[in-house]
């Protein structure tokens, strides 16, 4: 488990570091490295114990939309390598709330402390069943930080993120509380027409961020919808502090 952080989630400048061109290294790869040498976020996620420099774009989006109170229900969708989910088990506290934190993925993960991790595909149709078994009840919280393979072809691309992004809501319908949330990563400037109808329709509160995290050249960004207008069934409640 990662140590906690404090304050904004936002690392410290760091010297930068240029790197040589490699008889075996593409000036891509060249650059990647050059790039990540660089990245004061991958190296304070290394000295904190996070799995990934993404578990600052979760700090971030927590600190500006409080998301992660205290014995909350957690879902973290297309978990793996387990940043997003070792930020919602330090904010959440299992250990002393009762929260419930459930990763999955397709990938096989390490275990996560405090965590419950699934490998199981989304799509699966028993994926909702199984997921709400680990949690306990209905979820209060579903984040996805997935995103889709891409091609080059802006246009394909943005088409194949809007899919798995309608795709990962669809989940999170079937297993949120009445007053939960949902954030997903998008790109291309942010949802289309038909799935931010769909979460305005669904939630009280719909609004786009891209956090500090977030390297500037990239054109990710995150919808975040809180007040869940979905129904439950009856006797599954939302967990504590929703």
């Amino acid at each position: 488990m990662a140590k906690k952080t404090s304050g904004s989630g936002s690392p410290g400048r760091q010297l930068g570091v240029r790197v040589k061109t490699a008889r075996k290294r593409s000036h891509s790869s060249t650059q990647w490295l050059e790039r990540q040498l660089n990245d004061p976020y991958v190296a304070e996620a290394k000295r904190l114990g996070y799995r990934s420099r993404a578990a600052f774009k979760l700090i971030q989006l927590d600190e500006k939309f409080r998301l992660l109170a205290p014995g909350r229900r957690v879902v973290d969708l297309g978990a793996a390598p387990g940043g997003w989910t070792q930020v919602a088990v330090e904010r959440v506290k299992p250990e002393s709330t009762g929260a419930k934190v459930v990763g999955l993925d397709i990938l096989p993960m390490e275990p996560v402390a405090g965590a419950t991790l699934l490998e199981a595909d989304f799509l699966d149709p028993q994926a909702p069943e199984r997921l709400r078994d680990a949690l306990g009840g209905r979820a209060d919280l579903v984040l996805s930080d997935m995103a889709a393979p891409t091609t080059g072809h802006p246009k394909t691309d943005h088409l194949r993120i809007m899919a798995l992004a309608e795709t990962a809501y669809d989940f999170a319908a079937e297993v949120l509380a009445p007053g939960g949330a949902f954030v997903c990563k998008l790109f291309q400037g942010g949802a289309d027409r038909e799935l931010l109808d769909r979460l305005k329709r669904d939630f009280a509160s719909v609004r786009h961020a891209k956090p500090a995290a977030s390297r500037p050249e990239s054109s990710e960004t995150y919808v975040v919808a809180q007040g869940f207008r979905g129904g439950a069934r009856e006797g599954e409640g939302s967990g504590e502090g929703a």
